[in-house]
């Protein structure tokens, strides 16, 4: 990929069963390169969750993709994933805490306003991320995502990551400027699979950068 382009970050559909997910991610992780995986976890006892990270983390990390569990660093803390994904800014102190010395990753989402994006990189936050889908299924527009993602890259070292709803949103985010466009259901259930969705994912991202 030329060195210009964004990466691609995937975000999981939620995790129950460990080995019905592995077929898909291994199809996806097949279509190229993919930076960075965020495992959103079903509800278990903390042993079942561990026990899925260790049963997911390596075969995504064996393709050089950094493994983040959602919303759970006590879990990243007991598994050889590399950080945490934060929906809510209100809990990076706390993940900062625990996974910093570790040498973990820390991301947030959730940043309603520019203050809060700031605010959460002075804090230590490793990336911001930008239009991830809410937890009663809405996301922000396509133009205010880009503008967020515009704004932040063009003036803050932080990385960032805009999250696109579906695959010709891509088009548009990978001309932010932002270090990582994301992906997550519009990947998953793609029609042709999870393995064409990275290839179209990835292809366009050169494309649109080049352009």
């Amino acid at each position: 990929m030329d060195a210009q382009s964004p990466r691609l970050m995937l975000f999981s559909p939620k995790i129950a069963d460990a080995e019905a997910f592995l077929g898909p991610l291994r199809a996806a992780l097949s279509g190229g390169e993919v930076a960075a995986l965020v495992l959103d976890l079903a509800d278990a006892d903390e042993r079942s969750l561990v026990n899925v990270v260790k049963h997911v983390a390596p075969v995504a990390q064996a393709k050089g993709a950094a493994v983040l569990i959602a919303e759970r660093p006590h879990i990243v803390a007991r598994t050889g994933a590399d950080g945490v994904h934060l929906r809510d800014p209100s809990g990076l102190d706390g993940a900062l805490d625990l996974l910093k010395r570790q040498d973990r990753i820390v991301g947030t989402g959730g940043l309603q306003l520019r203050d809060d994006a700031m605010a959460a990189a002075e804090k230590g936050a490793d990336y911001v991320l930008f239009g991830e889908v809410k937890a009663d299924g809405g996301r922000p527009p396509l133009a205010s995502v880009v503008e967020r993602a515009s704004w932040w890259a063009g003036i803050f070292e932080t990385p960032c990551v805009a999250f696109a709803g579906s695959l010709d949103e891509v088009d548009e985010l990978a001309t932010t400027g932002a270090e990582f466009v994301a992906l997550g259901d519009a990947l998953w259930a793609h029609g042709e699979g999870a393995e064409a969705a990275t290839r179209s994912a990835l292809q366009r991202l050169i494309h649109r950068t080049a352009a």
